[in-house]
């Protein structure tokens, strides 16, 4: 008998993986905020993917993928990346209104619908956002040579790579200030605010949002 996938269990398995591509160990409490459920919820969530071998447990809670459970969610990455990409490439839809849509849809697509959307689009490992599909860690980004804008210093001229896209008011709040993928920009001063000049104008954002868009060096 073949095991049944939910799309709440897809929900979690794909926020595990997301959890572990932000550098952060997984636990039931991580789930509720990623997901912003209950933490009975989670509980109870966490005892059925555990039945069905989809996650492992550790003595202290942390929760981890299993092969099975790695596929599933690997399979709904890539879909939420190629819907993410139909949306801004075909439909023209603002870089920061995609990932909610794209949380919607990535349910309903088929396999063949995917294959005709990689036809279509190319096999693009970056989304609008600029992030790579799959485990792209902090840690993975480093070893690319970016870092995130908080830790820049006056003077410096950097380009925006990839930006944190699991947010909307974070994403509508750097597209106002004219931060996304692929502008560059000098810093003019770094404190609580971080001010910066690009080729269209002097602006400024906050230092905590700062801290989730990568820049490489110009």
């Amino acid at each position: 008998m073949s095991l049944r996938i939910t799309i709440s269990k897809e929900n979690y398995l794909k926020a595990i993986a997301e959890a572990e591509s932000e550098g952060e160990v997984v636990k039931a409490v991580t789930l509720v905020r990623w997901l912003g459920v209950s933490a009975p919820a989670v509980t109870m969530a966490i005892r059925r993917l555990r039945r069905d071998a989809l996650i492992a447990v550790g003595e202290e809670g942390q929760v981890t993928l299993t092969a099975a459970g790695r596929d599933i969610a690997n399979r709904l990455l890539n879909r939420h990346h190629l819907i993410e990409r139909m949306l801004t490439e075909i439909f023209g839809l603002e870089w920061y209104k995609v990932h909610e849509e794209a949380e919607q849809l990535e349910h309903a697509v088929s396999a063949d619908f995917e294959r005709k959307l990689i036809e279509k689009l190319g096999a693009s490992r970056v989304c609008p956002h600029g992030n790579q599909v799959g485990m792209d860690s902090p840690a993975h980004r480093r070893r690319r040579g970016l870092r995130p804008l908080d830790e820049a210093q006056a003077g410096e001229r950097l380009v925006v790579v990839s930006v944190f896209e699991r947010d909307r008011e974070l994403l509508e709040y750097l597209d106002g200030a004219g931060i996304r993928p692929g502008v560059q920009v000098q810093v003019v001063a770094s404190g609580e605010e971080m001010h910066l000049r690009t080729e269209a104008r002097a602006t400024h954002i906050e230092r905590a949002a700062a801290a989730k868009v990568w820049m490489r060096s110009a």
